[in-house]
């Protein structure tokens, strides 16, 4: 009876395993983006980042933790409590979700289906709701024009990045992370689809709603817009759901363009480096861009960003789609394919 109970609780229990293994180091790694974050921004404008906290202020996202948790969660008096409360945890269920299709080596991945490209686009659109739930629940005109904002510029901007995403599935013939990655051993994407690879950059920091794409939540004129109306863990929620889209947005740019896990060079002394080494390392680099340009870049006013999407970024992509796939047929040239 114990074997036979055994044999249908073991692979339950090792996809927990899997998951916690790879949503723990995933959750710290955003804790710490938070202080990366305001080093980088801090080095930038030549003034202190925070430094007080444990040594060289290493401790300082566990006290901002502990002090959130700590606090004390207003409900307005209007808001529809329900979908109030629901819209931060959908917020942060789907940024951790997506994970669930990016292989970070060879092997290394909880579900490794042959759609993941699709999985990822569907995730990355119900992003959106989260914040339109949090903007209509409450009950207030700043979260509400926040939410709007976000949901036209995050619909207008996905445009851009699925044919952006296309342009990539027509190099390779294949729907699958993994090929995806394998495809780029002899070279990487951003290479022949450099045009591509700009802007899907720029479309994930509009995506995430980063500088200088961050009027859903300009402090200006919205006072933080959608989560004005947020405290103690229902903000925390949001912040860190914010930051771990960053981090999801990197790892697609990464599978898509910069070869994944694979070494820059096919030498035998790179090689011996582990597939997740390269492929945290390159996370980071696209991560750091993300911290650069806020602290260089100013906002765009919202008729600026819609001109960029919808004028330079639409036709750009779907040209490039058209440029790509005429390459394929009349040359039968192809930068990765796989075998």
């Amino acid at each position: 009876m114990v074997e036979f109970w055994w044999s249908y609780a073991w692979p339950t229990l090792w996809i927990v395993i899997q998951i916690l293994f790879l949503v723990v180091p995933l959750l710290i790694v955003v804790a710490y983006l938070t202080y990366a974050e305001r080093m980088v921004i801090g080095f930038m404008q030549l003034r202190m980042g925070p430094n007080v906290v444990g040594p060289f202020g290493l401790l300082q996202p566990f006290a901002d933790a502990l002090k959130l948790m700590t606090k004390e969660l207003i409900i307005p008096t209007g808001a529809n409590r329900v979908v109030f409360l629901m819209a931060p945890m959908l917020t942060f269920v789907l940024a951790m979700v997506g994970w669930a299709v990016i292989p970070v080596s060879e092997g290394w991945v909880i579900s490794d289906i042959n759609v993941g490209v699709l999985y990822l686009f569907a995730i990355s659109s119900l992003g959106v709701y989260g914040i339109i739930m949090a903007g209509w629940a409450s009950n207030s005109k700043y979260p509400f024009l926040g939410a709007l904002r976000s949901a036209a510029q995050m619909v207008s901007y996905e445009v851009s990045i699925g044919f952006v995403i296309i342009t990539v599935l027509l190099a390779v013939g294949s729907l699958n992370l993994t090929d995806i990655v394998l495809a780029q051993k002899n070279v990487w994407f951003f290479i022949p689809l450099l045009p591509m690879f700009i802007v899907f950059v720029i479309s994930a920091l509009a995506e995430t709603n980063r500088a200088p794409f961050d009027l859903p939540e300009a402090e200006a004129e919205l006072v933080t817009g959608y989560n004005v109306e947020y405290s103690a863990m229902a903000f925390a929620l949001f912040f860190l759901g914010e930051y771990a889209n960053m981090v999801l947005m990197s790892g697609m740019t990464v599978i898509l363009f910069l070869g994944g896990w694979l070494p820059p060079f096919d030498i035998t002394i790179l090689n011996w480096i582990p597939g997740v080494v390269w492929f945290s390392l390159k996370v980071s680099l696209i991560l750091f861009v993300f911290l650069w340009v806020r602290a260089t870049l100013p906002r765009y006013r919202y008729d600026q960003l819609m001109r960029l999407g919808w004028k330079v970024f639409l036709p750009l992509s779907l040209g490039w789609v058209v440029i790509t796939a005429g390459a394929i047929v009349i040359f039968d040239w192809y930068p990765g394919i796989v075998n």
